[in-house]
């Protein structure tokens, strides 16, 4: 109430949009090996990676590749300029298209994108779903580490996905861009020892 009684307005977080995150990626504004995105305007840090989730990254790349190899591009932990507020950088997002077709600026849109989660798992379950469903992303996976099995969120309205799937490691996926080729789950998973 003193605030108000004072004429002053209360302190709020200031949201950023994409054009000045991109603004202070360009003019090198943050630090040197920063792993940040942009997601609703808030920029987050990202967590440094565990050899489990740099594992899982690097299985799920190699398996999408051989799905996409001609009909789309596999970009690894790369921007996706979503809309006005979001520019995150997802594990693995599959673009149409080919790499010289994103010279310019970063693709707006995805086939698929996979997040591979221990200590992010809420987050990726929440805001980033939200973001990933409102901007019309049809498949977005999570490969959940804690729980060793992979998450298929599909049909997005408005923020969220109507199916939720988890698959277990006996389990297959088909990529709904790609039905004819089919993933099996335990092939996204770093070994058990190992999480």
């Amino acid at each position: 109430m003193a605030d108000a009684a004072q004429g002053t307005a209360p302190c709020r977080p200031h949201r950023w949009s994409r054009a000045e995150y991109e603004h202070i990626v360009n003019v090198a504004g943050f630090p040197s090996g920063a792993r940040l995105e942009l997601l609703d305007g808030d920029i987050i840090d990202m967590s440094p990676q565990k050899s489990t989730h740099a594992c899982a990254a690097d299985l799920a790349e190699a398996a999408l590749r051989a799905c996409f190899s001609n009909d789309a591009y596999v970009r690894s932990q790369k921007p996706l300029a979503l809309d006005d507020t979001s520019e995150p950088e997802p594990d693995i997002a599959v673009v149409p298209g080919s790499a010289r077709d994103y010279a310019e600026q970063h693709p707006t849109n995805a086939l698929l994108i996979v997040e591979v989660a221990d200590s992010s798992l809420d987050f990726d379950r929440t805001r980033k779903a939200r973001a990933y469903a409102r901007n019309a992303i049809p498949e977005y996976w999570i490969v959940n580490l804690r729980e060793l099995v992979l998450e298929v969120r599909r049909e997005p309205i408005g923020d969220a996905y109507q199916s939720i799937r988890k698959l277990r490691a006996d389990e297959e996926v088909c990529p709904l861009a790609a039905p004819g080729c089919a993933i099996a789950v335990a092939d996204l998973l770093p070994a058990k020892q190992n999480v």
